[in-house]
């Protein structure tokens, strides 16, 4: 990176564990999905063995990194993976395809409303109503959080879903995708993430300056230049301010 570097106009963020913790959101969804229908196929046929004594959750998960392992392709759509398996699965379980596949849609549609039950962290609301003022800002995401029903969806007015475009991160793509919709050179923008393989190594790699949110305490010895370690997101305002 050279020292003579142009001013940072643009800001991309990652979204799970950079402006919200997600742990406890996978762990409610994963489980209360999937209890959803569980209830529901015992409620319609209270003679059949329960689909969590037959296929527990663990099995279901195991199918999910079978059909990935599968579906190279598909890896990173992990709505789709987990709709097929379901429907797979709900197969096996002795259902006709038809009805497997509308309660694997249903039971997706659960998921999905578990899954946007999420907190950011407090201060991201003011953090980004500041930075709109200053930057484009653009949301890339692995996972399968629909921008669109988020409040924080009016700062971003580009949201790219990197693995419904087959091509998740750690490619470049969903990068590339993202600051031409901004209109930014990669010099002129900085990505904030929290995963060194998927956020801060492929935007490094491109160009863009990287705020790194080492949520794990790493603490290399050493970065490379154009990479800023943080803490948590709350420290950007601060670094972007340094940087000026």
């Amino acid at each position: 990176m050279s020292s003579t570097l142009p001013p940072v106009t643009a800001l991309t963020f990652d979204l799970d564990d950079t402006l919200w913790d997600n742990h406890e959101v996978m762990v409610a969804t994963e489980n209360g999905h999937y209890a959803w229908l569980d209830e529901a196929l015992a409620r319609a046929d209270t003679d059949r063995q329960r689909l969590s004594e037959r296929f527990p959750l663990s099995a279901y998960q195991a199918r999910r990194q079978h059909i990935a392992r599968r579906e190279p392709l598909r890896r990173g759509d992990f709505t789709w993976i987990r709709r097929q398996s379901l429907i797979e699965m709900l197969h096996d379980y002795g259902l006709p395809h038809a009805v497997a596949e509308e309660y694997a849609l249903a039971a997706m549609e659960h998921f999905m409303t578990l899954r946007h039950r999420l907190t950011p962290y407090p201060e991201v609301e003011g953090l980004l109503d500041a930075l709109a003022q200053r930057y484009a800002l653009a949301a890339i995401t692995n996972g399968n959080v629909q921008v669109t029903r988020l409040p924080l969806a009016r700062h971003f007015p580009v949201a790219i879903a990197a693995g419904e475009l087959l091509a998740p991160k750690p490619d470049a793509r969903p990068f590339l995708a993202a600051l031409a919709r901004l209109g930014s050179a990669p010099s002129r923008a900085m990505h904030v993430g929290d995963s060194w393989h998927e956020d801060v190594l492929p935007a490094w790699r491109l160009g863009m300056r990287v705020a790194w949110i080492d949520k794990h305490d790493e603490r290399p010895s050493e970065l490379p230049a154009g990479v800023y370690r943080l803490a948590h997101v709350r420290e950007l305002p601060a670094l972007l301010e340094h940087l000026t």
